[in-house]
């Protein structure tokens, strides 16, 4: 199993990063051995994954993280480093390794103390593998601080460090960033690529793998909890729904309030796994007595933690909104395409009553302002206008069509 073999479709991008290990090998084998570098490679210090969500950016960052590491024997015949085998191979792909830090984020922003620290680390030689690498799976979320911070360590990297960022586009980051980086551009991977890979590796039925795949327009993320979560699919189905719903006012506004009640749930679900179990150790590990009474002067962590979880629970609640208008641009896209008689294949086969109804009695012109109005409900959350106005403004304008 290669460390590629989770990289789905996107095989101009695995060439080229498979490239760029073997030369980082050849690099590192010929430092260590005090010869001269050969020229030509294809190796650089920094790299931006791009590509719509879905696309494997953070899974390609981590495979190349993982082939930077590679110990195996047969790179010395030859091979490819990236075996997928190996101890430097695994525990990259893992998250254990000791030179490779992984910084995702739960929370709407990566601050200046963050990004900070990850420059300090950058700055270390490697402990014990081949590179120091840094992932930063959600460069687009740095702050503009953190991205003036970021950039010098960019600019001036440690020899032994690798800087690989991933965001949807090269818009989402600074260009003073972006100009110091390797750009790779990631496509939305094929639906039947994305079943293939539920199939094989997750053994998901075939039927309801390719169904997944096919609802999701291959996102691989969301298709495999399509396939395997029951209440993700549940929640899908009555996404599908709402535009059958806002015949008027009253179905309007009681649809929007009902998605947002289902995207609070969601983020109260996330508080209860983690909030209580991470709110519990913080107090152990600043020394709570066995009443719960905290000990002198902990009262700004304990503050500092709660606002923490009040950002993520923000985050999640958002993430979740974002799903559900994902599926509605989805469902009126079919609409569309059998409005116009386009035989591109539907993605809700399963709704395709409802896809049916719409697209009889209404016009492509409504179907596409129903779109817009998709599109400016995701802006406007993006622009932290309240979530209930923001989706009721949107079910109004699918009625009105």
């Amino acid at each position: 199993m290669s460390v590629w073999d989770d990289l789905v479709g996107q095989d101009r991008v695995q060439e080229q990063l498979s490239a760029a290990a073997r030369d980082a090998d050849i690099l590192v084998t010929a430092t260590a051995q005090g010869e001269p570098v050969p020229p030509g490679s294809k190796m650089t210090h920094a790299w931006l994954f791009t590509g719509p969500p879905g696309s494997g950016r953070s899974t390609a960052a981590r495979a190349f993280a993982a082939a930077l590491q590679c110990t195996s024997p047969d790179r010395a015949m030859g091979g490819a480093p990236g075996c997928g085998f190996c101890d430097g191979c695994h525990t990259s792909l893992i998250g254990t390794h000791a030179d490779v830090e992984v910084i995702r984020t739960d929370l709407l922003s990566i601050g200046v103390k963050e990004t900070r620290e990850l420059v300090r680390r950058a700055q270390l030689s490697p402990a014990v593998g081949r590179w120091q690498v840094i992932v930063l799976e959600d460069a687009d979320r740095l702050t503009e601080g953190a991205g003036n911070v970021l950039l010098k360590a960019v600019e001036e990297p440690a020899p032994r460090t690798v800087w690989l960022l991933c965001a949807p586009s090269l818009e989402d980051v600074l260009p003073t960033i972006r100009s110091r980086c390797r750009h790779l551009t990631l496509g939305t991977p094929p639906v039947d690529a994305v079943a293939d890979v539920l199939i094989r590796r997750d053994g998901i039925d075939p039927e309801r793998a390719h169904s997944a795949a096919r609802a999701t327009q291959g996102h691989i993320g969301r298709a495999r909890r399509l396939a395997t979560d029951e209440r993700a699919r549940a929640r899908r189905a009555a996404v599908l729904k709402v535009p059958l719903r806002v015949a008027d006012v009253g179905g309007c506004l009681k649809a929007a309030q009902e998605l947002i009640d289902t995207a609070a749930e969601d983020a109260k679900q996330v508080a209860e796994e983690v909030d209580v179990k991470e709110t519990e150790e913080m107090k152990a590990a600043l020394g709570a007595a066995a009443g719960g009474r905290m000990p002198r002067g902990t009262a700004g962590v304990m503050k500092e933690l709660e606002d923490k979880q009040k950002r993520r629970k923000t985050r999640t609640q958002r993430d979740s909104l974002d799903l559900a208008l994902s599926d509605l641009t989805g469902f009126y896209r079919d609409v569309l395409a059998l409005q116009m008689g386009s035989r591109i294949a539907l993605a809700n086969t399963d709704a395709q009553d409802a896809l049916d109804r719409i697209a009889e009695s209404s016009a492509p012109a409504q179907t596409l302002r129903r779109i817009e109005a998709v599109i400016a409900c995701r802006r406007a959350l993006d622009r932290n206008v309240a979530p209930l106005l923001a989706v009721e403004a949107m079910t109004m304008a699918l009625r009105a069509g």
